[in-house]
């Protein structure tokens, strides 16, 4: 099988009807970012920033996956694929992709505030009682603005060995996600799936749809050139 590594931002999610990261004001639900997603957020305001994350939560487990996701799940029968995203909604999982690495965490996941190690499953609410397993407070395992990106190593090593690159959803300005392309191969074929593509690379074909609408046209695209070889 060729390797298919999918790079996904909020567009894909936005599908599904969840916002994406930021309106035209810079506040995200009505919050200055720095207010509800930095570790000093939660230093200075803890009920605050699980309060946002609780609503984030529960907007996400009323989300479904729409037919980019499914699309994507249907191409690993195909491809050896890999899916990066910077989304923390579990949407790719529950269309049915195996292999999923969230850069930037994942909201149905807490994290021990002393050990970021000690990660559990989660669902619904968290409160300022959820401690772990010594008593210490946990928090959202989501990775904040000024803290680094544990997965981005493993990230790297993925689209490295990639033969066919699907940029879905993002436009690739968030650090260091954004600079994931650089990793490509040069024979890699590069897809960019966005009704408003903002980068431009070598071997890069885009497709300006919104990713319901690109992203299945693309998969069966990948799937008769797999099918005939």
């Amino acid at each position: 099988m060729r390797k298919c590594v999918i790079l996904s931002g909020a567009g894909i999610s936005a599908d599904s009807g969840l916002k994406t990261f930021r309106d035209a004001s810079g506040l995200w639900e009505g919050h200055r970012v720095e207010d509800v997603c930095t570790p000093q957020a939660y230093a200075k305001n803890p009920q605050l920033v699980l309060d946002f994350y609780n609503q984030r939560r529960r907007q996400a487990a009323e989300a479904l996956p729409n037919a980019a996701h499914y699309a994507l799940a249907e191409l690993a029968d195909y491809y050896d694929v890999s899916i990066i995203t910077q989304n923390v909604d579990d949407l790719h999982e529950r269309a049915g992709s195996r292999r999923v690495l969230h850069l930037h965490g994942q909201l149905n996941k807490l994290r021990s505030c002393l050990d970021e190690n000690y990660v559990i499953d989660w669902q619904g609410d968290q409160s300022l009682e959820t401690v772990d397993h010594n008593g210490y407070p946990m928090r959202p395992h989501i990775v904040w603005f000024g803290e680094s990106v544990p997965l981005f190593g493993d990230a790297v090593h993925e689209i490295r060995e990639a033969d066919v690159v699907l940029v879905v959803g993002t436009s690739l300005k968030v650090y260091p996600a954004a600079s994931l392309l650089s990793y490509v191969s040069p024979q890699a074929e590069i897809f960019v799936i966005d009704p408003n593509p903002q980068a431009a690379w070598q071997n890069m074909e885009i497709i300006p749809k919104n990713a319901a609408a690109g992203v299945p046209s693309v998969v069966q695209d990948l799937i008769r050139i797999a099918s005939a070889a």
